[in-house]
């Protein structure tokens, strides 16, 4: 893996529109965000139709198009993991669109399939749960975030959020906590 410093100086001249630190970034973060995009996809239930290559790369060419000024690799990191939690969203939802079939009535042939696990639920419960974490407490739902969709550490968490690690870790174990609370009451 590349020095942290190496990635921020080159996300740094990207951004000031150097086109050859882009070119040498690429390879540098593109391996991390696979191992990003796996670990989302290893705490997700079976039956996602989005890959996590596909994932990186659509969360990858938003990322090219963001006009900001890193702070660090851990930022980068950061929003990468909020795109990622975005697109994932978006795809749960569109899928589930579709197969609702637009209101018609759902039938299946089968007894055992109606309580089958769909990743795309899991995947709208956990933003919305998110969403309502963030809604009174933004650094919890943060931290969660950074952690789940961003597969950042603790001490990678606690210098994007200006925050100490042991505060990181207490808002981490509180979350879970209630995370999975209002998970488990929402079904």
């Amino acid at each position: 893996m590349a020095e942290a410093s190496d990635v921020t100086q080159l996300l740094n001249r990207w951004t000031d529109g150097d086109d050859a630190a882009l070119e040498q970034v690429t390879p540098l973060v593109y391996d991390e965000l696979k191992r990003i995009a796996n670990g989302v996809f290893a705490r997700e239930s079976n039956g996602h139709t989005l890959q996590p290559t596909a994932l990186v790369h659509e969360a990858y060419a938003k990322l090219v198009d963001v006009d900001v000024t890193w702070q660090d690799r851990a930022h980068f990191y950061a929003l990468a993991a909020r795109m990622m939690r975005r697109l994932l969203v978006n795809h749960a939802k569109a899928r589930n669109a579709g197969k609702r079939g637009g209101g018609a009535l759902r039938v299946t042939l089968y007894e055992d399939a109606v309580g089958m696990h769909d990743a795309d639920e899991d995947v709208i419960a956990l933003d919305a749960a998110l969403a309502e974490l963030a809604s009174f407490d933004e650094r919890k739902a943060r931290v969660l975030e950074a952690h789940y969709f961003g597969g950042l550490t603790q001490p990678e968490t606690a210098a994007v959020l200006g925050i100490s690690e042991s505060t990181v870790r207490r808002e981490e174990r509180v979350a879970k906590a209630w995370l999975r609370k209002r998970l488990s009451e929402t079904g």
